[in-house]
């Protein structure tokens, strides 16, 4: 054997010694800090940001729990295990809510230090990467929240550990009469209720544009989620504020903004009874406008 052989086969044994036995993920990514937003009486907005040396481009897995469920322990049940650990994975009383980097849409590909702020509410059904066993469940008035996220894992790196807990706390309860209630309400107790919930509609039909639909029809808006289409998560919080006025919520903040949604929708037909969309940035702005109202933040104050 040549020498030039003998140095080739030389270097190749000298890197196969030097891979590793597990060649795969070595490290995790950075934690994530979080601080508390703005809150609504139905909603809170939580400000993520991730790490100074990985970031977090696979996105971000956030828990939330009410503080008086996280004070009873793992086993969620008083008197027992009171420690003020979190819940089981299993537990029905923890929410979980997903933000991926790698959807279509998705802005939860974070760089290094990079932030973003979500919001735990049942607004998360219209969010384009979000996914959540609460997705449609609004949070309750008055209440405080315990929050903790991870950062996702990626090709390279292990997932986070979790971040430090933050306890931030709904907006006061307002009863009034006429108060309003969220989409999340409107849809869980409509002609197809969930679970225990009764069909609370004070009516049966709607108009949303130039076009009317059946209760069953708006249901079926209602349980479809906007993936992207503006046009649907405005019929969403449309639906929900034109549910809040029938049922006796004064619409003197809301009229103008109802008419103008009205009136971008047009001939439209919404999914999955039609096909029509629009971008969400032509409907941000209403859509932003009637959740106010239907939250509670404007107008006569949630239920």
């Amino acid at each position: 054997m040549n020498s030039k052989k003998s140095t080739i086969i030389l270097v190749l044994a000298v890197m196969l010694l030097a891979v590793p036995a597990f060649a795969g993920k070595v490290s995790k990514m950075d934690k994530l800090s979080m601080t508390c937003g703005t809150t609504s009486a139905t909603s809170i907005n939580i400000m993520a940001c991730a790490g100074p040396n990985t970031g977090a481009p696979a996105g971000f897995s956030l828990q939330w729990v009410s503080a008086d469920q996280f004070a009873l322990g793992p086993d969620g049940l008083p008197g027992t295990l009171d420690d003020g650990t979190w819940p089981d994975s299993s537990s029905l009383s923890l929410c979980k809510a997903s933000f991926s980097g790698n959807a279509n849409g998705s802005a939860y590909n974070l760089g290094r230090n990079a932030c973003t702020t979500v919001q735990a509410g049942d607004n998360l059904f219209d969010d384009p990467g979000a996914s959540s066993n609460c997705a449609s469940i609004p949070l309750e008035c008055s209440t405080d929240y315990v929050f903790r996220s991870f950062a996702h894992a990626n090709s390279t790196l292990f997932r986070s550990d979790f971040s430090a807990n933050l306890t931030c706390r709904t907006s006061e309860c307002i009863v009034v009469d006429g108060c309003t209630f969220t989409q999340g309400y409107w849809k869980t107790h409509g002609p197809m209720p969930t679970g225990n919930n009764t069909n609370e509609w004070p009516v049966t039909e709607l108009t949303l544009g130039n076009v009317s639909y059946t209760d069953l029809q708006l249901q079926s808006i209602f349980d479809t989620p906007a993936q992207g289409n503006g046009l649907i998560s405005l019929a969403h919080q449309l639906i929900a504020a034109k549910l809040n006025i029938a049922n006796g919520a004064n619409d003197s903040s809301v009229a103008a903004a109802v008419a103008a949604a009205d009136a971008l929708i047009g001939n439209l037909v919404i999914p999955p009874v039609g096909s029509g969309s629009l971008a969400p940035s032509a409907t941000s702005s209403l859509t932003a406008t009637l959740t106010s109202f239907n939250e509670g933040s404007l107008g006569p104050g949630h239920c």
